[in-house]
């Protein structure tokens, strides 16, 4: 780690100084002091009240006292069969909101038949190739009654149209549909690599599903512009909040720039947070953000419309903070996390299974994950006032002091042009702090109670949820009837048809929702978009 001046300045890592140090940092770098006085206060304590700017206290006057937060369960594997029973027993057991995870196939755009996807398909998630899987993974649930997420990016709009369709399907008119895409390209270029297309005509399909939801779903959040995964692959607190903004602004400024009004589709802006074990600086994290969105809209893009400067966010606590090692240790993580959360304002929570380290989430898990929430929610006490933390001296300095460093790093960003220019550097610092975490764990310096410290020669292997691979074989069965009962003049007709748009100005929506009803499959659709596009490729 450098250690010059300049550097220190704008570190924005907990430096690496071995377990004998008696001094504290958080992982951002921020040094705790023994004890925290009225002086330790900012000198312009910009509290305000919740429900108005800048929002530092909540987005809504009332918080939990008028309505928990939406408790979803990230769920999906296998099959879209199996997939809807997952669904259906957590609705059972009182979540509020579905979660749904797709396959990595899905994820890419690709169709689970592809040579690419073989050992893949339903692994991570669901595999959702066509119209009737979407239709039978929502069989029996009423779309107009329940808010559904969809962990879905490059090929968003193609899912995002194939669940309007089910909708149709079940009488439901889409200004009743709830729910979000995460459509969030960008961080898949820092993060997680699960792109398609180059960044310019991402950012187009991005775009046109503000446009498209503006005019036909307008209750749908249209992206979810998400620090959780620049956590997961190891950056700090600081540089989650400086660069999910970035990304926010980025795609509010692409957005300006296709001819939208910031009012017209700011409001349906969502954003997604990591929850740490932390809780201080937790609860301080997602205060700061929402205080410097609401600066952010206000004065750099004169959104007038109180809707478009709140920053309403989902949060799901940290999977990279799970243990293999102890697995049953990892409830009580979950726990902190999801507290911290709460006590930070978050909209919507979903709470990871304590054997996710070592496979998808068993029902047992799934189960206890989701008591977690309804036990921070009816016994914990911090649903009972809203903004339970503000004025400590801790927390108050902490919001500040995260403020403070995430505005420099935004900073940093804009001079290199944004957040499409700045990839590379935004990599780079999470790298950075993704070493530091390691060497901190590795030398003791930080505690992770199981792994390098009290530490059991006896491993504990909880019984695990096993995909059957017969179920990928089964899904390869399913694609190859559908793909042979259609009109395959129709479906060329179709997906030229999305090419010829893809070429032009239009909106994609309309001829990939198109597309779909006439049977092509998923990964036709994006594979015509990509004949124009292209595939994105890394320079560095």
């Amino acid at each position: 780690m450098a250690t010059t001046p300049e550097r220190k300045e704008r570190l924005t890592v907990a430096p690496v100084v071995g377990p004998d140090d008696p001094r504290r940092f958080t992982d951002s770098g921020i040094e705790i002091e023994q004890l925290y006085t009225q002086d330790d206060l900012p000198g312009d304590l910009r509290l305000g009240e919740p429900g108005e700017f800048p929002y530092t206290r909540g987005v809504h006057p009332e918080m939990y006292r008028k309505q928990t937060w939406t408790m979803r369960q990230y769920a999906g594997y296998a099959s879209a069969k199996e997939s809807n029973e997952r669904y259906r027993y957590l609705l059972s057991k009182g979540s509020t909101g579905l979660s749904m995870a797709f396959d990595l196939p899905t994820q890419l755009g690709l169709d689970s038949d592809n040579p690419r996807c073989e050992g893949e398909v339903g692994r991570t998630g669901v595999a959702i190739d066509t119209l009737d899987d979407m239709r039978t993974a929502f069989d029996g649930i009423p779309l107009d009654q329940v808010s559904t997420s969809m962990t879905i990016n490059a090929p968003a709009a193609v899912l995002l149209c194939l669940y309007e369709l089910v909708g149709e399907e079940q009488g439901v008119p889409s200004d009743k549909l709830r729910g979000t895409t995460q459509n969030d390209v960008l961080k898949e270029y820092i993060a997680r690599g699960n792109y398609i297309y180059p960044p310019q005509p991402t950012m187009r399909l991005t775009t046109d599903l503000f446009a498209y939801c503006k005019d036909n779903i307008p209750r749908w959040n249209t992206v979810s512009i998400s620090g959780y995964h620049f956590r997961e692959k190891g950056c700090s607190a600081v540089q989650e909040v400086a660069f999910t903004l970035c990304s926010g602004i980025a795609y509010v400024q692409a957005a300006l720039d296709a001819g939208l009004a910031v009012d017209d589709f700011a409001p349906r802006l969502a954003f997604f947070f990591n929850g740490h074990n932390d809780v201080f600086q937790e609860v301080a994290k997602f205060r700061a953000a929402r205080r410097m969105w609401a600066t952010i809209m206000r004065e750099r893009f004169g959104a007038k419309d109180p809707r478009s400067l709140k920053l309403r966010f989902h949060t799901q606590t940290g999977g990279v903070t799970l243990t293999a090692q102890q697995p049953e240790n990892n409830i009580v993580r979950v726990a902190l996390q999801g507290f911290a959360a709460v006590c930070g304002g978050t909209q919507s929570l979903h709470t990871n299974g304590f054997d996710e380290a070592l496979a998808l989430p068993s029902e047992r898990a799934a189960k206890i994950a989701l008591r977690t929430q309804q036990i921070i929610a009816h016994e914990s006490g911090a649903t009972g006032t809203v903004d339970p933390f503000a004025g400590s001296f801790f927390v108050e300095a902490l919001t500040d002091e995260i403020e403070s460093r995430a505005l420099e790093l935004i900073h940093k960003v804009d001079e290199l042009g944004g957040s499409v220019n700045a990839i590379q550097f935004i990599t780079g610092e999470i790298d950075e702090s993704a070493w530091g975490y390691q060497e901190r764990y590795r030398t003791g310096q930080d505690v992770v109670v199981g792994v390098n410290q009290y530490v059991e020669d006896d491993v504990e292997v909880p019984d695990l949820l096993r995909v059957d691979p017969a179920s990928e074989q089964a899904q390869l069965d399913r694609l190859k009837a559908f793909k042979a009962d259609r009109d395959q003049a129709l479906v060329e007709r179709r997906l030229e048809e999305l090419r010829e748009v893809a070429r032009g100005t239009g909106n994609l929506l309309e001829p990939i929702k198109a597309a779909l009803r006439d049977r092509c499959s998923m990964g036709e659709v994006c594979g015509a978009m990509q004949d124009v596009f292209g595939k994105y490729a890394p320079t560095f």
